[in-house]
């Protein structure tokens, strides 16, 4: 067995104190505040892409751009005063991300072009056994940081192996594909496609649109920055953290609408009404494309050229799933095919289904998938009882549709490093959450989740699981997470010393 020293050796065990998989800003996040506290840290970082960056990565569709104010969809312990615009671009973000892994020292704890094959809990030895795609591992502790928008989700079309025109997912978009001039099918109408639809529309002969369900949009009140506006903040910091407070504050109140005063969803409706009404001439289209759900039930789409894109000519929206292919065409639900050359599917992930949940395998021998049957849960959304050392970040319950993940991300590690600190301060091999604590927390998250327009809105989101649970949204402010999150509460946990389990 070796201990990491810059690349897993072939024909050898690889064994770290804490393994992080995912080098998004989930796992980025973590290994960023470890490794400021103790830069010698036995810490590993894998991650099945070439580099660091997750998402941002992955995602360089045309257009593809945050859709929280980037101020707070950053770490507030690496402010970046250079952003060109208040919500950022794609290829910044991801520019921001590799800084941070060199400013911090993640790079050297990272391997890259590392896949997590399977994980599974030694109860004896008291530590994960992990096989990746570049050799085994062994870790005391398993922090699974591959987020919930990570694998694409591709509708199963008839006739989809027959189609010989390009085809892809927007979150892998193949960059080789010429569009111009070509005929396009679009799939879906989701976060993604209000950002891709209009940067390719001027390049396609044609496009055609399938959108299964309409979709709420309100304007994305972007601006570009100027020099003086980056000069402050780069000379003056507490500008720049004046205004991620003030923007933090201010998005704190659409939990206000959408969780505790449902009816003063009443003001963003009259504004995506008025969006609709200002960019949209055709009254039929505006009927095809008015959701009939409340507004806020599912994610709301920030867009200033969405609406009058496919008011176009030369965009055709289908207001029908896709229910087949054909070697040159695409079928709507009516049977109408139309005749094209390029297919992208801008169909989302899944969430709820997370592929890391079938490769990791607890101290009762199920994965993951199994223990959730289709429903995920866990305690803070962070533990999973069953699962000693096992700690998950953007887990179940810790979505927003107010705020930044980021900041959820960054309380979550506040938390798994003070269960780290408080393993090692007491000589403890392993904790493990209680059936009961899990349970009483997620009666509470149900309980709040109740009244909350996600939960009453109308609308069949992603934010229901395959049981109808909203397993995804967190119900409240965001600084009661952190709260909840400050301290590990060992009193929710089994233990195990090298001698004994204790229950405290």
């Amino acid at each position: 067995m070796t201990r990491y020293t810059g690349r897993p050796e072939a024909g050898r065990t690889t064994h770290c104190n804490m393994l992080i998989v995912g080098a998004g800003f989930a796992g980025m996040a973590l290994a960023a505040r470890t490794l400021k506290e103790d830069p010698s840290a036995d810490l590993l970082v894998i991650d099945r892409g070439h580099d660091v960056g997750g998402t941002w990565r992955d995602n360089t569709y045309p257009g593809a751009a945050c859709d929280v104010p980037t101020v707070l969809y950053s770490f507030s312990f690496a402010p970046h005063a250079e952003w060109s615009h208040t919500f950022a671009r794609g290829p910044e973000i991801y520019s921001y991300l590799r800084k941070v892994a060199d400013n911090f020292g993640i790079r050297e704890h990272l391997v890259t072009d590392c896949e997590l094959l399977s994980a599974e809990w030694d109860d004896t030895a008291q530590q994960w056994d992990v096989t990746t795609s570049v050799g085994p591992m062994t870790a005391k502790i398993l922090v699974a940081a591959t987020g919930t928008l990570s694998t694409p989700s591709l509708p199963d079309v008839p006739g989809r192996d027959e189609f010989v025109g390009s085809m892809f997912h927007s979150a892998t978009w193949d960059h080789d594909v010429d569009l111009r001039g070509k005929k396009i099918a679009v799939v879906g109408t989701g976060a993604s496609a209000v950002q891709f639809v209009p940067e390719i529309a001027d390049d396609a002969e044609h496009l055609y649109v399938f959108q299964r369900t309409p979709a709420w949009v309100i304007p994305r009140v972007d601006r570009t920055r100027g020099n003086l506006e980056r000069w402050a903040y780069r000379r003056l910091p507490i500008t720049q953290k004046f205004m991620r407070g003030a923007i933090y504050g201010y998005r704190e109140l659409y939990v206000e609408m959408m969780a505790k005063r449902p009816r003063l969803l009443a003001i963003a409706h009259r504004v995506a009404q008025a969006h609709m009404r200002l960019q949209v001439s055709d009254p039929r289209l505006r009927r095809e494309l008015t959701p009939d759900f409340v507004i806020g039930c599912k994610r709301m789409l920030l867009s200033n050229d969405w609406l009058k894109t496919l008011d176009r000519p030369d965009v055709d929206l289908v207001p029908s799933r896709l229910t087949a292919m054909t070697e040159n065409a695409v079928v709507d639900a009516d049977g109408r095919e139309y005749p094209v050359d390029a297919v992208i599917f801008g169909t989302g992930f899944t969430p709820t289904e997370p592929p890391v949940a079938h490769l990791i395998t607890g101290r009762d021998g199920r994965t993951l998938a199994e223990r959730w049957a289709g429903s995920p849960s866990a305690f803070r959304g962070t533990t999973i009882s069953g699962f000693p050392n096992l700690f998950m970040m953007y887990g179940p319950n810790t979505n927003l549709s107010h705020s930044s993940i980021v900041y959820m991300l960054e309380s979550q590690s506040a938390y798994i490093e003070s269960a780290v600190e408080t393993m090692a301060a007491r000589g403890i091999t392993s904790v493990e959450v209680t059936d009961s604590a899990q349970r009483r927390y997620n009666d509470d998250l149900d309980s709040r989740l109740e009244g909350t327009v996600w939960n009453t809105g109308g609308c069949s989101s992603w934010y229901l699981d395959a049981s109808g649970r909203n397993s995804a949204m967190w119900p409240s402010f965001t600084w009661q997470f952190r709260n909840q999150t400050k301290h590990f509460d060992l009193e929710n946990y089994k233990t195990r010393t090298a001698e004994k389990v204790v229950t405290v």
